[in-house]
């Protein structure tokens, strides 16, 4: 139970209101005043308590009886369905034209509001060829050069290198067993490509493996 922080009384200080009127023939204005309430609070404790019993004295939810703007249903189910497809609420509320307030509230109540709450989708099978050399997938990555040390090292700020340029990681990888040859050459020109595939074919058919597609 969430008791407001404001509350004069607990379901347990209004029960023993309750029995020090009752059972101990306290006068209301007394056992009132010892709670810190009014007369007239008292009174409509010891109703209740009288009309229901010790259920009676507890917090009544504060729920209305009747929401007549409330979501249809068919649209709640559309919310959540649409949730379990991983769509964001932003994404819900324009494809069903429902306020994202709205749609966030009815994610909420169902427990969907974070997607780590959902069955994690099935991991998506990884394909390949068949054979190692079936495919052999070619790559160029460009990495600067790293010359010197910072001013951090040094202490002098005005230092500066200029011209360290670039090199090239040239990268072969077999489909089949993600077997990787690579080389850092200095240029990605059409003839240092050539000569890397050159040494690649022989570098796996040391290996026992021929190359069938680039």
């Amino acid at each position: 139970m969430k008791v407001h922080r404001n509350a004069k009384t607990t379901p347990a200080m209004r029960a023993l209101i309750v029995q020090r009127i009752r059972q101990d023939h306290w006068p209301p204005a007394e056992a009132a005043a010892a709670a810190g309430i009014s007369v007239r609070t008292t009174y409509k404790w010891l109703r209740r308590h009288r009309l229901g019993g010790r259920p009676a004295l507890e917090d009544a939810s504060s729920r209305p009886r009747r929401q007549p703007r409330r979501t249809a249903p068919a649209v709640t189910a559309a919310i959540v369905a649409a949730r379990y497809e991983r769509r964001t609420a932003w994404t819900i509320a324009v494809q069903l034209q429902v306020p994202r307030s709205t749609v966030a509230a009815i994610l909420a109540r169902v427990g969907l509001n974070r997607l780590a709450r959902l069955t994690p989708p099935a991991p998506v099978v990884r394909y390949e060829w068949a054979h190692p050399g079936d495919l052999v997938h070619l790559d160029v990555k460009p990495l600067a050069r790293i010359a010197g040390v910072g001013h951090r090292i040094h202490g002098d700020r005005r230092a500066r290198v200029q011209g360290i340029g670039w090199e090239y990681a040239h990268v072969a990888v077999d489909d089949h067993s993600r077997v990787a040859y690579v080389e850092v050459l200095s240029d990605q020109t059409g003839a240092t490509t050539a000569a890397f595939l050159r040494r690649t074919i022989a570098w796996f058919a040391r290996r026992g493996v021929r190359i069938l597609r680039v």
